[in-house]
């Protein structure tokens, strides 16, 4: 499990580059980039990493489930995920 200090400033940067979407875009589309370099860094959607919502791991993510591997096969295992089910031939 990741450290609450790592999870909550992946959530601080997710919140940054929310706020500056659109403002980001206009500057693009202007091409003002020196407007763009006074932006805050964490406002670059560049800085983001895929972290597992669940225990903020940061490796082995699964886009479509926004979970790592890890908790992903135990909670398919225990039967919380529907329409995944193991495997058997």
């Amino acid at each position: 499990m990741a450290k609450e200090s790592l999870k909550a400033r992946q959530r601080k940067r997710e919140a940054m580059v929310a706020k500056y979407a659109a403002k980001r875009t206009a500057l693009k589309e202007a091409g003002d980039y020196a407007g763009l370099d006074k932006l805050p860094k964490n406002a670059s959607p560049v800085r983001l990493h895929n972290r597992c919502k669940l225990t903020g791991r940061p490796r082995g993510y699964m886009r479509k489930f926004g979970i790592s591997r890890v908790t992903f096969r135990e909670m398919a295992s225990a039967g919380k995920i529907p329409g995944v089910t193991k495997a058997s031939w």
